[in-house]
């Protein structure tokens, strides 16, 4: 077995390298974190990868100003560890001669030994020359907050006065919330077995069924996870089955629906008729197995939302949830990588594929029935602006203020990244003549 099959830190780079090249950082983990068989291991290659994707915009130009000579593409690893060096120096706090000693390692477990002496002297000098290299990155609003300038010029456009916060907060990892399977345990009841357990949650008080840890950790080792007690999401996401106002025999349709998160929350909340929908058939297997863990049922299909000729069997739908594919740029802190796949040129393509959703889905609500749209973006044009135009065009669609305690934005309700300690998310309640 090679040596970085044991190296938390050259697997993270090998990683990192990919996440940069254009794949999914929560797929890149899940193929290599399994190559650890040390809990304290995957902890911390999960913590350099997330850290190296969320600070990957600063610390990678901050080696544009010190290497002497571009590394070639293949060495596109040796790259990342280097920003991981930093990482573990600048932002994680690691002692220096642990994190400088344990990287130059890394770099023989890349089997790239003649790169070991390049990584001990670049972070040497970072040492050096930290304060005035800092100080520089601060310089310009790209490398000081580690985000996209086409990401910080749309969030200062729709946010202005709450830009800086959303930029700090997007950089800040988030908490572990908890969703507590009331079918199966009453939240005290659960909270008590985490006690017992040694593990330290909070109750959130304005989030019925959620607890909140204080630490993140491998939750299928928990109490209860095998046998359905409780689900991860974040308290933002729990928000959209009860706006949805459920009631017993309500048929109810979550259009976007894998994972599955909300549509076994809808479950556990009411004994409705959900229709479980999803366009990606390889999505559904890890939605039907959510579902079961919490011995619940629903009926799930393949088909495109946007498109109900092919799924749709001509019975309306009391209840809607458009959980719509958005940019995600509320849950920039959960999923760093946002910050470098997507693109300026992504929001109106987005926008347009929303847009469809919501014409093509309206006339399968009922007379005096509930759409909820709702994105984990801060963008206008995904949120406010969207349903505005939603609004415009159809005479019979009535807004309804979310009882929500976040901000109005237009007729929906935005909860910004890290506010009441959750992700960013925007609502909008539609409801339809009678």
């Amino acid at each position: 077995m090679s040596a970085i099959r044991h190296d938390p830190r050259a697997l993270a780079a090998q990683a990192l390298a990919d996440v940069v090249a254009g794949q999914s950082l929560r797929a890149v983990y899940a193929a290599n974190s399994t190559k650890l068989h040390d809990a304290r291991d995957r902890a911390l290659m999960s913590a350099l990868l997330h850290d190296g994707a969320r600070w990957w915009l600063r610390f990678n130009a901050a080696l544009d100003g010190m290497l002497e000579r571009p590394l070639r593409e293949r060495d596109a690893d040796i790259r990342a560890l280097l920003v991981l060096g930093l990482v573990q120096l600048e932002i994680l706090h690691m002692p220096v001669h642990a994190a400088v000693a344990a990287t130059v390692e890394a770099a023989r477990a890349l089997r790239k030994p003649a790169f070991a002496g390049l990584v001990n002297a670049l972070l040497r000098r970072w040492l050096r020359e930290r304060e005035m290299r800092n100080t520089e990155l601060d310089r310009d609003a790209v490398t000081r907050t580690s985000h996209p300038r086409w990401l910080i010029d749309a969030i200062a456009a729709d946010w202005p006065e709450q830009a800086e916060a959303i930029l700090a907060a997007n950089n800040v990892p988030a908490p572990m919330w908890l969703r507590v399977n009331r079918r199966r345990i009453a939240r005290a009841d659960f909270a008590a077995q985490l006690v017992a357990a040694g593990v330290a949650s909070r109750v959130p008080e304005a989030v019925p069924d959620a607890l909140v840890l204080d630490s993140s950790l491998d939750v299928t080792a928990l109490p209860g996870y095998a046998q359905g007690l409780f689900s991860v999401q974040d308290g933002a996401a729990q928000q959209a089955a009860s706006v949805l106002d459920l009631h017993a025999g309500q048929r109810v349709l979550d259009a976007c629906a894998a994972p599955g998160g909300k549509s076994a929350h809808i479950l556990e909340m009411a004994d409705v008729e959900l229709t479980a929908l999803d366009s990606d058939a390889r999505r559904l297997p890890r939605l039907r197995e959510n579902i079961r863990r919490l011995g619940l049922s629903a009926a799930v299909h393949v088909g495109d939302a946007a498109d109900p000729g092919g799924w749709w069997d001509r019975r309306p739908f009391e209840r809607i949830l458009i959980d719509a594919p958005c940019s995600a740029t509320g849950i920039i802190r959960r999923q760093p990588d946002v910050k470098l796949h997507r693109r300026a040129t992504d929001i109106p393509v987005l926008a347009a594929a929303q847009a469809r959703l919501l014409d093509a889905l309206w006339p399968l609500l009922a007379r005096g029935g509930r759409l909820v749209y709702a994105t984990c973006s801060v963008l206008a044009d995904e949120n406010a602006r969207q349903i505005g135009a939603f609004l415009a065009r159809h005479p019979d669609a009535q807004p309804v203020t979310p009882a929500l305690p976040w901000r109005a934005a237009g007729t929906g309700a935005q909860n910004l990244p890290g506010e009441f300690g959750m992700d960013g998310f925007f609502y909008a309640l539609v409801d339809k003549d009678n």
